[in-house]
């Protein structure tokens, strides 16, 4: 999007404040029909900025090469096909009948094998002694990056934890989810209280969705979430003293080729109706940066509450703490420093030098940002603003050592401060 399409619409670059997670007035959830009436400025205001959920329709994904070469004429996995290109991988693989915690148990098994399972699945009446077994968390792009899968929507491109994780060389939140009919995901939300994005390449899915706080109402009287929102124990109120209170949940059935948009913070289940493949990202950018870091905060105090016990006896308390929360949650509060800080000089990369040739010739983060335009990298930089200071000021943050970050969290705040102001000059 170029810097005048943005420059049309100040609403943008407001001052949002802290903009929450909220309900959805009405329990409507719009459908995006056609991809040249819809811009990323009205995805923007419609949807990230108010996060709210919308269905996008197959239109915004047929050219994609998973729609056109993965599924067979009647609409189902071909599987031929995935086993001539992915036969040989090994995948992450969950048995939806047992119930492990509040998740189901996964192994590693060869993609051939699971295929073959799944055809054995459907040739028994959907029926196997080895349970209902499930696809999942698959990164797909990560280890086959040559392959014709798919484009992502411009409308998903601000995507900060991709675009983090891709500078490290760790991870990335791009996922291939196949499954059989009657395979699902229990209640949940999703990492560091993403937003995510899922597209069936085929199949049917039917999502049941909680606005962000409704979760509140269906804790258990020991403060746990159910496993499986659709289970009778909730009614009872001797287990679950607070469900009356919730409201019913939004109900989306996906189709083939449409692409769900979940808001950030929003707990959700999904159960696949038919044999189905999807597309799913988790992703987090300047509209919801600050719900991560609630969620980290509350991470925290999660954790110094478990162990408070130990907190005189134990010389390194505080480091201990961030070690269990990075544990539990994947990222801990030097890593999220660095994880802005990634973010930050990219976009302050983009503001003084502009996109070189090379980057805009390749398919990456730093391209996407490009296309958003000069004034998403302001609005981005003053998001991280807002955040980076709250971080700096943070009593736990401080307690740290801090002397490996460079540049130091207050240079880096006078660096951005400084870019911003000469961006807007």
């Amino acid at each position: 999007m170029d810097r005048a399409t943005f420059a049309c619409s100040t609403a943008f670059f407001r001052d949002f404040g802290n903009s929450s997670p909220g309900a959805l007035p009405g329990g409507h959830v719009d459908f995006i029909d056609k991809a040249d009436s819809f811009t990323y400025s009205d995805f923007f205001r419609d949807y990230l900025i108010p996060n709210h959920p919308c269905i996008f329709s197959a239109k915004f994904t047929e050219d994609w090469g998973s729609r056109k070469n993965w599924v067979t004429w009647d609409g189902k996995p071909n599987f031929e096909h995935l086993l001539q290109k992915f036969g040989e991988a090994v995948v992450p693989v969950a048995n939806c009948d047992v119930k492990e915690y509040n998740s189901n148990p996964k192994e590693q098994l060869p993609f051939k094998e699971y295929v073959e399972y799944w055809r054995e699945y459907i040739r028994n009446g959907y029926r196997s002694s080895r349970g209902c077994l499930y696809l999942k968390d698959w990164h797909l792009s990560r280890a086959f990056p040559e392959q014709d899968v798919y484009t992502t929507p411009v409308y998903f491109s601000s995507d900060w934890l991709n675009e983090y994780w891709d500078a490290v060389a760790v991870d990335d939140f791009r996922f291939v989810y196949m499954g059989p009919k009657g395979s699902w995901t229990p209640f949940h939300a999703d990492v560091f209280r993403s937003y995510s994005w899922s597209a069936n390449v085929c199949g049917r899915k039917k999502w049941l969705l909680y606005p962000a706080g409704q979760e509140e109402f269906l804790k258990d009287r020991h403060g746990n979430l159910p496993f499986d929102v659709t289970a009778p124990d909730l009614r009872d109120k001797r287990i679950y003293p607070r469900y009356s209170q919730s409201q019913p949940p939004l109900e989306i059935l996906q189709e083939a080729g449409e692409i769900v948009f979940i808001p950030s913070g929003w707990h959700h289940q999904v159960h696949n109706l038919e044999d189905t493949i999807s597309i799913n990202h988790n992703w987090v950018n300047g509209c919801n940066v600050a719900v991560m870091w609630s969620f980290l905060q509350d991470e925290l105090a999660a954790v110094q509450r478990e162990i408070g016990q130990w907190k005189d006896p134990m010389d390194d308390w505080h480091l201990q703490c961030q070690l269990i929360m990075k544990s539990c949650t994947g990222i801990d509060y030097k890593e999220f420093y660095n994880f802005l800080k990634v973010i930050a000089e990219n976009r302050i990369s983009i503001l003084e030098k502009g996109l070189d040739e090379e980057s805009s010739s390749r398919n990456d983060s730093r391209a996407a940002i490009s296309t958003l335009g000069m004034l998403h990298a302001v609005f981005d930089l003053k998001r991280t603003v807002k955040v980076l200071s709250s971080l700096s000021a943070n009593e736990d943050f401080r307690k740290l050592d801090l002397t490996a970050l460079s540049p130091p969290p207050e240079a880096l705040l006078q660096h951005l401060e400084s870019a911003i102001d000469t961006a807007l000059l």
